[in-house]
């Protein structure tokens, strides 16, 4: 991060849906995405990796109950969900960005085993930022 220099590297795309199995069933049987990994977000989303055999390219599923902070009610176009982007150190990228005029979305946290932190590009789109998950005492977990 020396000289407002940023390693990142782009790692996957992620879409909110709004039926998982429907979604999934199309993105495995018709367009022959292998399932990569599975899982619950801490406020209660699912998300599922898939991943092209040929060409390694990944896709991540998100879908999030109505109840939850990160649902907005769906409208033609806007099932973009974030852009992932792999990083060395969230906080220090996540500084580096506000500086360079990003917003933040969501602040760094931790989850069971990795940073993540969310900022905006100039329309809105959310980018996350992940990487390893420090050892420093009195990280708060917001998601």
């Amino acid at each position: 991060m020396n000289d407002g220099y940023v390693s990142m590297k782009f790692i996957y795309t992620g879409i909110r849906v709004r039926n998982l199995k429907r979604s999934l069933r199309f993105y495995t049987k018709v367009m022959g995405l292998k399932i990569t990994g599975k899982g619950k977000m801490l406020h209660g989303g699912i998300f599922v990796g898939l991943a092209d055999s040929n060409t390694g390219q990944r896709l991540e599923l998100n879908w999030y109950p109505k109840n939850n902070k990160f649902y907005v009610p769906y409208k033609n176009g806007e099932e973009l969900d974030h852009l992932a982007f792999e990083v060395d150190d969230v906080e220090a990228t996540v500084k580096e960005l506000v500086r360079r005029g990003a917003p933040v979305a969501v602040k760094p946290f931790g989850d069971w085993r990795s940073m993540l932190a969310y900022v905006k590009d100039p329309d809105g789109i959310w980018i996350e930022l992940i990487g390893k998950k420090t050892k420093k005492k009195n990280r708060k977990r917001i998601a």
